[in-house]
């Protein structure tokens, strides 16, 4: 969701990949809260740290303790800074529909507003 979301900050301005510390299949409810916001999120491709083909980056962040330690190993001998913004994984919920959906919209809209202060964009391209 956070690539997403500041992929359309920022456009073609800035490069933006995503990755994480388990590849799996695309969660629904992400896919479903990222509509709310006109943005489609369901051709993505889950890939891993190992997945990366070019490890040049002038900032990347972490959303979760063990992804802060890869990208920490990743870029233990170059100049990239490592932001943590430790996350609530909203996978983990259990309940109806409802409760579900609302913990990835709180996920959501916590990751736009650390996005948007972290990474001001002149437009917010409708978000």
């Amino acid at each position: 969701m956070a690539a997403a979301i500041l992929s359309r900050m920022h456009g073609h301005h800035i490069t933006v990949d995503s990755v994480g510390v388990r590849a799996g299949e695309l969660d629904g409810f992400a896919i479903a809260v990222m509509e709310e916001f006109g943005i489609d999120i369901s051709a993505h491709e889950a890939k891993t740290f190992d997945d990366l083909e070019d490890t040049s980056f002038d900032v990347i962040v972490s959303l979760s303790p063990e992804a802060h330690h890869s990208a920490l190993e990743l870029t233990r001998y170059s100049d990239c800074e490592v932001v943590f913004w430790n996350t609530f994984d909203p996978a983990i919920i259990s309940g109806n529909r409802e409760e579900r959906i609302r913990a990835y919209r709180e996920v959501r809209d916590q990751l736009q507003a650390r996005i948007r202060e972290r990474f001001p964009a002149e437009t917010s391209a409708g978000l």
